[in-house]
C-alpha cells in the first residue's frame, strides 16, 4: 500500500490538539436511512475512520484514539456483534500495510476476554509490527470502558501497596494515571462525538478532565473533511486555562 502523499489540500492550523479522541457514532442510523442493514453502516464507518487517520497523519497530530466498540456494546444483538468482529479482522488485514508505510504506531485498549481469538491474534500482530513506529499514535478503543479501566488501575495500586512497592501516602493523580490504559499518551485535548448524541458514553473519563468537547449532528459515515478541519480550527482558537484565570490587567491611571 502506497505511502500518503501531499496530494490533498490540508489547512494550516497552528494549535492542533496533541491527543484527539473521536466517538464514532451513527453508523446504524446512517444505514437505516438508506434502507440498508446496520453492518453496511459499520463498513462505511471504517472507510471514514481511514480518512481521519490519513488526515491526522498529514496534520502531524501526535495521538488519535478512536472509540470503536464499548464494553456496553456487548449488549447488542449477537448477529451484529459477530458481523462487527469479522469487520474488525478484515480491516486490520487490509490496512496494516498503510500503517507501516506511514510510520503509525497502533495499539488496542480494552478487555480482550470476549474478543474472538483470531481477532486478538491480528490485533497483537499489528501492535508488534508497528511498535517501533514514531509517527501518529493510533489507539483503537475496542471492548473498552473507562470505569472498568479505572477500577483495574485502582486494583493495581492496591497490589503495589500490599507488596510494598509503594507507600499509600505516595498515592496521587499520577499514581493512577500511570496504571491506566492510556498511560503512554498525553491526556485528551479534544473529543469529537458524531450523530447528535451529547454524552461521552464511558469514554476516557479520567483522561478527559480538561478536554474540549465538540458534539456534531453529523452521522459518522457522513463526517467530511471540511467539518473535521473546521472543528480543529475552532479548537485552535479556544483558550484553555485548566481551571486558572488570567491576571486582570491593571487600569491605567488617568
Amino acid at each position: 500500500m502506497k505511502k500518503l502523499h501531499a496530494d490533498k489540500k490540508i489547512p494550516q492550523i497552528i494549535n492542533l490538539p496533541r491527543h484527539l479522541g473521536i466517538i464514532m457514532d451513527g453508523n446504524g442510523r446512517w444505514a437505516k436511512l438508506r434502507g440498508k442493514r446496520r453492518i453496511f453502516g459499520h463498513e462505511a464507518g471504517v472507510l471514514k475512520a481511514k480518512e481521519i487517520v490519513e488526515n491526522s497523519v498529514r496534520l502531524e497530530i501526535e495521538a488519535l484514539t478512536l472509540y470503536a466498540f464499548s464494553s456496553e456494546n456487548w449488549k447488542r444483538p449477537a448477529k451484529e456483534i459477530n458481523g462487527l468482529m469479522r469487520l474488525f479482522e478484515r480491516t486490520i488485514k487490509k490496512y496494516t500495510g498503510l500503517l507501516i508505510e506511514n510510520n503509525v504506531r497502533f495499539k488496542q485498549v480494552g478487555s480482550k476476554d470476549m474478543l474472538p481469538k483470531s481477532l486478538i491474534r491480528k490485533l497483537e500482530q499489528m501492535e508488534a509490527i508497528t511498535s517501533e513506529n514514531t509517527g501518529l499514535k493510533l489507539t483503537l478503543a475496542l471492548a473498552y470502558g473507562s470505569r472498568q479501566d479505572i477500577v483495574k488501575g485502582i486494583l493495581k495500586i492496591i497490589d503495589d501497596v500490599d507488596d510494598g512497592r509503594i507507600n499509600k501516602n505516595q498515592i496521587d493523580e499520577l499514581t493512577l494515571s500511570n496504571r491506566l490504559s492510556f498511560s503512554d499518551l498525553p491526556d485528551l485535548d479534544l473529543i469529537i462525538r458524531t450523530s447528535g448524541e451529547t454524552r461521552v458514553s464511558n469514554f476516557m473519563l479520567w483522561e478527559m478532565a480538561y478536554s474540549e468537547i465538540h458534539f456534531t449532528e453529523t452521522l459518522w459515515p457522513s463526517f467530511e473533511d471540511q467539518e473535521f478541519f473546521e472543528i480543529l480550527e475552532s479548537y485552535s482558537q479556544s483558550e484553555r486555562r485548566f481551571g486558572s484565570v488570567e491576571k486582570e490587567t491593571e487600569l491605567k491611571k488617568a
